[in-house]
């Protein structure tokens, strides 16, 4: 709901002075600027001279009454919201209102509560509406792809650009979706090595007899199938900066390999008894709890120190507010341009959905809930009921304590795979879980593998 911190302008339309001055007052209090009229004629010169973003009028004034102004700023300030009250409410006159365009019907007497929630919500529809018609103009990539403009991510932005001006290990935590791969590149591309390599690693993805030989190279011979040399992912980010994702998905034994490269700044590749120095900036990302691990005996404590000189975190996108708007028209953007289809505009209805949802695969899962709707929605508008099942209200989706977990995580999965079309490799991204798991999750619930 809007706040009193956003100024926003409101034109009090209403032919009694005494309704008048205590809707001024009590507007003024709530932090709006307020403008007033005692009459339709009045009310359109203030209109025409003054952007105003809510118009809350009175229904019933002598000469020119306040459906015609309603009627009048639908057809003539599409950037404006109408709220209206009367002292002789009925269900036609609600009606009628609501067909004129009014967003809010009011009836006297109301408290100062219900006038304020009533302005707050025909105020949060403007802003949904004006997010969606200038949000592809104000996103601004910083270097990475990074889209942000929320509190939240401001700190992670002036973090990144700390971390750029040195070569200290950085760590990224967040959960699965966020975004720690950009926030890496836009730390290498802000960076004195943004001309060398930015080498990005899986450590969860690699098989664990191949992890060594990957990161280090290996030479001809050092194992059965080890028909040649070849460098390693170390090798290959020589003066740049190297990636590893899921680190905390590594054994105790690459762990030590690990914190022997951070401490000597030297690499040994398998089968080879000499080692050959590393000019690698090592940046690393996880989505689980390191301090806890590290407790545990599962991380070692001196390859966390050594790796979490810097720390950014990176914080969910249910919590980066305006940022998921902003997103969302991106990726519309985005995608439409890949399906040479015009970007689609959305509603403030779905702005709402988009808004109010809970995200747990954050800004992955938005991509591809955004990339379906670019490609599946007939036309160039996305309303509500075009968005996924899981993420619209529903009278009648059983929501109670009755179930078991079994069943809710069974619920989720089958909704997460529909919202990525049944590809099982992106859905075991936004889950947060390998695709073995996944298939192992799918055999439980009895559904089909293929």
């Amino acid at each position: 709901m809007s706040s009193p911190g956003d100024s926003a302008r409101v034109l009090v339309v209403d032919d009694t002075p005494a309704t008048i001055e205590v809707l001024e007052r009590n507007l003024t209090a709530a932090g709006y600027q307020v403008f007033s009229a005692p009459g339709v004629a009045e009310a359109i010169g203030i209109l025409d001279n003054t952007r105003i973003d809510l118009v809350i009028t009175d229904l019933k004034m002598p000469k020119v009454g306040g459906l015609d102004l309603v009627r009048h700023v639908r057809e003539n300030f599409k950037d404006t919201e109408v709220v209206v009250i009367t002292g002789y409410p009925s269900i036609d006159g609600a009606v009628k209102a609501v067909k004129a365009g009014a967003e809010e019907f009011l009836p006297k007497p109301f408290t100062n509560d219900e006038l304020l929630s009533a302005a707050g919500r025909a105020l949060d529809k403007l802003h949904l509406r004006r997010a969606s018609q200038v949000a592809p103009q104000r996103t601004r990539p910083v270097p990475g792809g990074l889209i942000a403009a929320s509190e939240p991510m401001q700190k992670v932005l002036d973090a990144i650009g700390k971390a750029s001006a040195t070569d200290a290990a950085v760590l990224i935590s967040g959960e699965s979706g966020t975004g720690k791969e950009l926030v890496a590149r836009a730390i290498h591309y802000g960076s004195r090595r943004s001309s060398a390599p930015f080498v990005a690693v899986n450590c969860g993805g690699i098989p664990e007899g191949l992890l060594e030989s990957e990161l280090f190279g290996h030479v001809k011979g050092a194992f059965t199938g080890a028909t040649e040399s070849r460098a390693g992912f170390f090798h290959t980010a020589d003066g740049g900066t190297i990636f590893l994702d899921e680190v905390s998905e590594t054994s105790p034994a690459m762990q030590v390999k690990l914190l022997r490269v951070l401490e000597d700044k030297e690499v040994r590749m398998v089968g080879s008894s000499r080692t050959r120095r590393a000019d690698v900036r090592v940046l690393a990302a996880t989505n689980k709890d390191l301090p806890k691990l590290v407790k545990t005996g599962v991380f070692r404590e001196d390859l966390f120190y050594r790796l979490n000189v810097i720390t950014i975190a990176i914080p969910p996108l249910r919590e980066r507010g305006g940022d998921i708007l902003l997103l969302a028209c991106h990726f519309a953007e985005k995608f439409a341009a890949e399906a040479n289809k015009p970007t689609p505009q959305f509603s403030s209805r779905a702005l709402q959905v988009l808004r109010d949802y809970y995200w747990p695969g954050n800004v992955r899962e938005l991509g591809n809930v955004i990339q379906r709707l670019v490609v599946m929605t007939d036309g160039d508008a996305i309303d509500a009921p075009d968005l996924p099942s899981l993420m619209r209200f529903s009278a009648l989706r059983k929501t109670g304590f009755d179930r078991t977990l079994a069943e809710v995580e069974a619920e989720y999965i089958r909704n997460v795979l529909a919202s990525v079309s049944g590809n099982k490799t992106r859905a075991a991204a936004v889950l947060g879980i390998d695709r073995k798991t996944l298939r192992d999750k799918l055999r439980s619930m009895g559904e089909p593998l293929s």
